[in-house]
């Protein structure tokens, strides 16, 4: 059970619109009980115990959904602790984030395995944001595009070693990164139809013709667009010119203005469908980490003065991101795109494309999953299931 609430003076941003001069009622259950014109306020007849909070005018937002981040606040997932994963709980909701999706990286067997079971443990003692699920990227992936990720992890496509990562995710993995050129990748994608598991192309080096292939047989979504898969060429489209094309692919998108250039998110936008575009942060273990020497998946890593870490050893080799959502929302606004379809992006998209329930959006009857920004974009408050977990209100 959720203290009633009642937002009141703000600009609703719903998932589809925005509502001005407009409040929001959490009810009991923690869900949304209704938004309404401020004009009927004096209509509404409230519980007397009922929390009043006057937003001066700020955005009441639906929570962000990190559905692809690998740490932050020096807890990762790479640490293999159920400890980690609600330490990353904690520090994401200093961001305006409700839900996440902790991203297993790439590795031996075992560490992959054991992330996974780190996550599954933590799921339900969440004092911060909550965990949707296990994310794996990999380890069926491109040795041409393997990135930041361990080569040594890197796998042929193998239906039994696909089986004992879902089954050590007791449900709750939701997707997976595939190169979708692979030997076997047919087999694969189709057993994770069976499975419920989303697959993602990403670290590929796939042709056109690949991704063609492997959109016939589901594969319709896309790890960090743009970066470790194969070119746009003229003669040969490759994976980034595949997803431009074709409007039913879905992307990931890093709004950190390093990993993609802002001119190019903008042509994105106007290019493909907005409800196919996610926003996500792909966040390092030493993103916001306060002391401490900065590592990522055990690589020594430097924060670059553009906000991307790249390895102390490899100058050149993008390791992740430092980016926050509400920093990545902060850009894209700052880029001139309308402040309801950076909502979608960071919220409304990923809960349907992973088919979150009632989640995402500000319905009544969903989840008061509920972020307030003043008009610069601050954090004022965080509302997870109707508790307010981050008060800044005062």
């Amino acid at each position: 059970m959720s203290l009633r609430t009642v937002l009141t003076n703000g600009t609703v941003v719903t998932g589809y619109a925005k509502l001005k001069n407009c409040a929001l009622y959490i009810n009991e259950e923690g869900e949304i009980g209704d938004i309404f014109n401020m004009r009927r306020l004096e209509e509404k007849h409230f519980p007397p115990d009922t929390i009043m909070i006057d937003v001066q005018g700020s955005y009441i937002m639906p929570g962000f959904i990190d559905s692809h981040i690998h740490g932050i606040g020096g807890f990762g997932t790479e640490d293999c602790k159920a400890s980690s994963i609600l330490g990353m709980s904690e520090r994401l909701a200093d961001f305006g984030v409700s839900a996440f999706m902790p991203t297993v990286y790439t590795d031996k067997l075992d560490a992959m395995l054991a992330s996974i079971q780190s996550i599954v443990e933590a799921m339900g003692s969440e004092q911060g944001a909550k965990i949707l699920g296990v994310n794996l990227e990999g380890p069926f992936i491109s040795m041409a595009r393997v990135g930041a990720q361990n080569p040594e992890g890197v796998l042929p496509v193998n239906l039994d070693v696909f089986n004992q990562l879902i089954d050590a995710g007791k449900g709750k993995v939701l997707c997976m990164t595939v190169a979708p050129e692979l030997k076997h990748m047919r087999e694969l994608a189709l057993l994770a139809r069976e499975r419920n598991i989303v697959l993602l192309a990403g670290h590929t080096d796939a042709t056109y013709e690949n991704i063609m292939e492997g959109m016939q047989c589901g594969i319709f979504h896309s790890t960090h667009f743009f970066n470790a898969m194969s070119r746009l060429h003229h003669r040969n489209p490759g994976t980034v010119g595949a997803i431009l094309i074709q409007r039913e692919m879905q992307c990931e998108i890093i709004c950190d203005g390093i990993h993609v250039h802002p001119e190019l998110v903008k042509m994105l936008l106007r290019e493909k469908p907005l409800d196919n575009i996610v926003m996500i942060t792909d966040s390092l273990k030493p993103t916001k980490q306060r002391t401490g020497s900065l590592k990522a998946n055990g690589m020594d890593v430097t924060l670059g003065s553009d906000g991307a870490f790249i390895s102390t050893k490899d100058p050149n080799l993008f390791v992740g991101s430092g980016l926050t959502m509400l920093q990545g929302l902060k850009n894209v606004v700052e880029w001139e795109v309308p402040i309801q379809q950076a909502s979608q992006m960071s919220s409304t998209n990923p809960a349907r494309i992973y088919n979150l329930s009632k989640q995402g959006m500000l319905v009544p009857g969903y989840k008061a999953d509920v972020v307030v920004l003043d008009q610069n974009l601050q954090m004022k408050g965080l509302f997870i299931d109707g508790n307010l977990i981050r008060d800044r209100f005062a």
